[in-house]
């Protein structure tokens, strides 16, 4: 057992799910003033003394995604400044994960260099979900635990969706998660071939698998603008699915994300909390929210026990 005190602090992007998370470890969310100067410099005070503790700081990179990146820096800083034991930053949702590679001439690596940035500042532990590629973990110089949204996805899966099932990836790089999905449900498998014509635009080409008289569920990571994932609901209709639903773990909805799934054939988007819904879409029917605080609580509560977490994630092994 650790024998300093667990402390966790929110930045203002998921205060909400802080909140959860606490009240299911039965501890206070501790005090700290996030505001901005006249200027926009933002300007952190934390409230309570932090001296030998565990810190859990929880911030996603919800929209604005600078501003709320710029928070956790500076919330790290000060309680590295305020002699904090070890301080852990709580991403549930991890910005800039896309640009993970240079996969064009005079490009950035940015998902490489906002882990330099959280860990040169001071964050010692990174707690996350889903990571958009698993080889950003190597990005980082201090360990990373990439929780999955499976324990969380695949009861309600079970519960609500029956019938003759079928597991969708929409795209190659989801198959391995789309296919373990599949075995624990025992519903088939099938994958989206898709061409990517520029940022934020892909068409649907070509389904491999069989879908006809099944209900579908698309299973990805994120949900960005909702283009491909409007184009697959269409492609799987037209190829016989009975219906379509998708799973996803992190609700960007960006842009003209709402529009899109209010207008389309998709029955149903399950998403997780690792991000704040936008008001829009905290209003959208299609859209359901399942929650994720017991799972970071978890991790947390066996983190600061020093215990293996791993048993959180291994379902997916």
């Amino acid at each position: 057992m650790a024998t300093y005190g667990l402390k966790i602090f929110a930045g203002n992007s998921n205060r909400e799910l802080a909140h959860q998370i606490c009240d299911s470890l039965e501890m206070p969310l501790g005090r700290a003033m996030i505001s901005t100067f006249s200027d926009g410099e933002i300007r952190v005070e934390i409230g309570e003394n932090v001296r030998g503790a565990d810190i859990f700081v929880v911030q996603s990179g919800a929209q604005p995604v600078n501003d709320h990146l710029m928070e956790l820096l500076v919330m790290i800083d000060a309680f590295k400044r305020a002699s904090a034991r070890r301080i852990t930053a709580v991403i549930p949702y991890y910005s800039y994960a896309r640009q993970d590679r240079k996969n064009k001439p005079r490009v950035p690596i940015t998902a490489r260099l906002v882990a330099d940035l959280i860990a040169r500042v001071g964050a010692q532990r990174i707690l996350t979900m889903d990571l958009h590629a698993g080889q950003i973990q190597g990005f980082f110089d201090v360990p990373v635990d990439n929780l999955y949204a499976s324990p969380i996805l695949l009861p309600y899966i079970r519960e609500h969706f029956n019938g003759d099932m079928v597991i969708v990836s929409p795209d190659a790089g989801g198959v391995p998660r789309a296919r373990a999905y599949a075995k624990i449900l025992k519903a088939g498998l099938a994958m989206i071939d898709k061409r990517r014509s520029d940022v934020n635009k892909a068409e649907a080409l070509h389904i491999i698998g069989e879908v006809s008289g099944k209900a579908a569920v698309v299973l990805d990571d994120m949900v960005d603008t909702a283009g491909t994932l409007v184009e697959a609901t269409k492609s799987l209709l037209d190829k016989g699915a009975t219906e379509v639903h998708a799973c996803v773990t992190h609700a960007v909805l960006s842009g003209p994300a709402i529009d899109r799934i209010e207008n389309s054939a998709l029955k149903k988007l399950v998403v997780t909390d690792t991000l704040p819904l936008r008001p829009q879409a905290a209003h959208c029917r299609k859209i359901e929210v399942v929650p994720s605080c017991r799972l970071f609580s978890a991790a947390i509560r066996n983190i600061h026990n020093e215990d293996s977490i791993s048993t959180l994630f291994e379902i997916l092994h």
